[in-house]
């Protein structure tokens, strides 16, 4: 890849960017739209600043559940994902349970685990665990599967046991698919966390930016919803661009997804 090209990579999603928000507020000006009904962007940035006593406690709250959140999914989907690819007959018997919990909308049980979770954090931090885990198992699994057979076979052929060809052979071979796990885990966990925190109805000192969005719905502050919406934004695109990049660290060395990227 061209230097040329590498920076409009960076400088055509800016400008596109920038004429968003310029249209947007062209739209405000030009209708002379009230901040109450529809704030323009310079509305939403000061509300940033005014209310970042509120806002950021806040985002930090949503932040702190959507880690661990997915923290904890990376650790129980690539353990359980290993565990069933070395067992036909364990896979079989959970994946109906595998698949009841991820076609059944997170919205529809968080009211339950809200009554069975020992308080309100610890409820939406499982629920954004919930989200996040599948992508993370299926792609796990689906890594682990697709392994060449013919580097199976080299491994058998020169005695290597179960656990050798686990670490050296699936495992690295499984990269790519858990790669991809992770990047869309990451921006469902932080969905999942705002999601339950709406099911939820918390609110308080240790509440999330989900609930923030609801007051200012409630008093008809525009400005910080939108800068609360901003800062959910910024977090989906800050999960993903570290997530892409971890990625990156993993595969661009290697990998034909990476390698043709670069070049």
């Amino acid at each position: 890849m061209s230097n040329n090209e590498k920076v409009l990579q960076v400088v055509v999603p800016l400008v596109a960017l920038a004429l968003g928000i310029a249209a947007w507020q062209w739209i405000v000006t030009a209708n002379g739209i009230p901040k109450y009904i529809l704030p323009g962007p310079g509305d939403a940035a000061v509300a940033l600043f005014t209310d970042s006593a509120t806002l950021w406690p806040a985002l930090w709250v949503t932040l702190r559940i959507t880690v661990m959140a997915l923290a904890i999914a990376l650790v129980g989907g690539v353990t359980l994902a290993i565990i069933i690819v070395q067992s036909k007959w364990l896979e079989l018997a959970l994946s109906p349970f595998t698949v009841i919990l991820q076609v059944t909308p997170i919205i529809a049980i968080a009211p339950l685990i809200l009554i069975y979770a020992p308080d309100t954090q610890s409820a939406l931090m499982i629920c954004a665990f919930l989200v996040a885990f599948f992508p993370i198992l299926s792609n796990m699994v689906q890594g682990l599967k697709s392994v060449d057979h013919n580097l199976l076979n080299l491994f058998e052929l020169y005695g290597a046991n179960g656990w050798q060809t686990l670490l050296f052979l699936k495992i690295p071979a499984s990269m790519p698919y858990f790669m991809a796990g992770l990047r869309i885990a990451g921006g469902l966990s932080l969905i999942a966390a705002v999601v339950a925190e709406f099911a939820a109805g918390s609110a308080g000192q240790g509440s999330g930016l989900a609930f923030r969005l609801l007051e200012s719905q409630y008093r008809l502050n525009l400005p910080r919803m939108f800068a609360a919406l901003i800062m959910l934004c910024g977090t989906g695109i800050a999960i993903y661009g570290l997530t892409s990049f971890v990625s990156w660290l993993v595969l661009h060395r290697w990998h034909e997804s990476a390698i043709r990227r670069e070049n």
